[in-house]
């Protein structure tokens, strides 16, 4: 029991080592904000307020990777899109493996894709417009991570991980050559390695949940002549199955609720509230709350998942109203064997 201590210790220590840190530096001006969108639609639909939910799928690792542990399964996967507001697009799928039913811990990899569209591109001229239109540029986004997960105890858990993350502006003209006539082009690209840590603790008190995970941890990034963060953020949570409280059949109903507290760089305190109800653990109904938001405080969603000739199928979806841009769609397909 005394590893377990040191490593919460560890964890802990790293957490309010860099809680105050962020204190000081720099707020509301993180880069690639694309890490911060949730993709997986399950987790969505209750606001995200699964540090504590023992997730047991490979989309654990874009959230709490000590929640990958629990699972028993040899392989499980995940992958689904993001309709995010300004008709931009998200792509992401995770793989786990657990060899031995997890005895040995279990090894995931992840990915998510970002498509922010062709956006017109122009230039300062002398000329009537004072514009010169020389076409078009696609900025992208594209994150891949590798993860571990370990079950150290049948009421503990740690997991973290390590991704490299690029976020590419397109090609940009900054000129045009006076002998030539041709364009002058800048590449706009940034690349960096960010890491991942989480645990998970089973009180022992009926099914509550505590868990804590820390996200995006990097160095300070420059981007030509300024200097900025990855959007890192703490998140402690809390998650049981209200109906323990009750003396009902828990394989015919059951009521996940979850509360997430969050400290992000770039954005004051959040608590995440999410609710999932699952009828014979097969349908599934979920809602959740943030606050503050300004934007996008609730969600919602549903879930179907089936134990097909030994292949464990699953489709979610959430549905997202986000003020006054359009509402964000998701949609994650699972399955494991």
């Amino acid at each position: 029991m005394k590893k377990y201590t040191i490593i919460t210790a560890l964890i802990l220590g790293l957490f309010t080592y860099t809680t105050l840190q962020a204190q000081y530096t720099k707020l509301a001006q993180t880069g690639m904000k694309f890490l911060s969108v949730s993709t997986d639609a399950r987790t969505a639909g209750f606001s995200e307020a699964v540090t504590a939910v023992d997730l047991g799928t490979a989309s654990a690792m874009f959230y709490n990777h000590s929640t990958m542990a629990s699972i028993k399964e040899f392989t499980s996967v995940s992958f689904g899109n993001v309709s995010w507001i300004a008709d931009i697009k998200y792509l992401h799928g995770a793989i786990a493996f657990a060899p031995y039913e997890g005895e040995y811990g279990v090894i995931g990899v992840s990915f998510v894709s970002v498509d922010y569209g062709d956006l017109h591109e122009t230039i300062v001229a002398n000329n009537d417009q004072g514009y010169i239109d020389v076409g078009t540029y696609s900025p992208k986004a594209y994150a891949i991570g590798i993860g571990y997960a370990k079950e150290l105890s049948t009421k503990f858990a740690v997991g973290g991980g390590i991704k490299f993350v690029k976020q590419s502006l397109g090609t940009s003209v900054i000129d045009i050559d006076q002998n030539s006539g041709n364009y002058v082009n800048d590449n706009n690209s940034l690349s960096a390695v960010a890491f991942d840590f989480g645990i998970l603790y089973r009180t022992g008190f009926k099914s509550l949940n505590f868990g804590m995970s820390v996200r995006n941890f990097s160095t300070e990034l420059k981007y030509k002549v300024e200097t900025f963060q990855l959007p890192l953020t703490f998140r402690i949570g809390l998650s049981m199955d209200a109906m323990d409280l009750f003396n009902v059949d828990k394989n015919t109903h059951s009521l996940l609720i979850s509360v997430d507290a969050s400290h992000p760089r770039d954005y004051n305190e959040q608590i995440y509230v999410g609710a999932e109800y699952t009828f014979i653990n097969t349908f599934s109904l979920r809602a959740g709350f943030v606050s503050p938001a300004d934007e996008h405080n609730f969600a919602a969603g549903f879930g179907i998942k089936r134990n097909i000739e030994g292949v464990n199928l699953g489709i979610d979806y959430a549905y997202q109203p986000f003020g006054v841009f359009n509402s964000v769609s998701r949609i994650t397909f699972n399955f494991s064997f």
